[in-house]
């Protein structure tokens, strides 16, 4: 038998921190993006969502995506948790078909020093830089190079 486990509420350093990044965003919203409604209590601190407009002359040109931003009472030690939502997932070969986005500073290589603004930033670059559309088919193929059989 499962139960759930509690979450804390947002207090001190995480919260100034996300607060502080939430600020910022709104000062240099990176382009083609924007908050998906406003933070209004601590309650959407912990899940917020971006809008995500493709980059004119790329292969996501006018589509649109919405990113997911999770957080834990342990950021920033633990990188968010950020994935693609929604019905339209991009058709890229560092995304996979449930939104998660194969990209190692969400993962290994996570510093404190990132924020939501450069997290933007990065998956953005990461839609442009595609020459083919394609659909990631799990994150160990992009960490090995070989086609996962399922």
């Amino acid at each position: 038998m499962s139960r759930e486990i509690p979450i804390p509420p947002l207090t001190g350093t995480f919260k100034r921190r996300l607060l502080n990044e939430l600020a910022i965003f709104n000062q240099r919203t990176p382009p083609r993006m924007s908050l998906d409604g406003p933070l209004q209590d601590e309650r959407h601190f912990k899940v917020f969502y971006v809008n995500v407009q493709g980059t004119e002359g790329t292969l996501c040109d006018g589509e649109k995506f919405k990113l997911q931003f999770k957080y834990n009472y342990l950021y920033p030690i633990e990188p968010p948790i950020v994935s693609f939502v929604g019905e339209n997932i991009p058709v890229h070969p560092q995304v996979e078909r449930n939104g998660r986005i194969c990209l190692s500073i969400l993962t290994s290589d996570w510093t404190i020093e990132f924020t939501v603004h450069s997290i933007c930033l990065l998956i953005l670059n990461l839609l442009r830089s595609s020459e083919e559309k394609g659909i990631l088919e799990d994150y160990t193929e992009l960490k090995t190079g070989k086609k996962i059989r399922k």
